[in-house]
């Protein structure tokens, strides 16, 4: 039997030719770069939603606004059909 210790170590990087390495290097180096842009653009978000919130808009309802200008306006419609159906059967209207 064979002394494990003796045998070479493999480089995984082996298991990934050259082309396939530098692909992905590049598809992590992109996607960091990315991910550091999304979190500049979200401290700037936020520093918009504090800019509001000071002339004494409602940031929650700021937020609601955006979200719901995001829906199709038919998804919208329905969604709001379907909650008055449940607060309807709940009691709540």
């Amino acid at each position: 039997m064979a002394d494990i210790a003796a045998l070479p170590e493999k480089d995984e990087s082996d298991a990934i030719g050259a082309a396939a390495r530098d692909q992905l290097k590049s598809f992590v180096s992109r996607i960091e770069r990315l991910e550091e842009e999304k979190a500049g653009i979200a401290a700037d978000i936020k520093e918009v939603y504090a800019e509001a919130k000071s002339f004494g808009f409602d940031t929650k309802v700021l937020r609601k606004v955006i979200s719901i200008r995001k829906q199709d306006r038919n998804e919208r419609q329905e969604q709001e059909a379907l909650l008055e159906l449940y607060l309807g059967a709940v009691g709540e209207f």
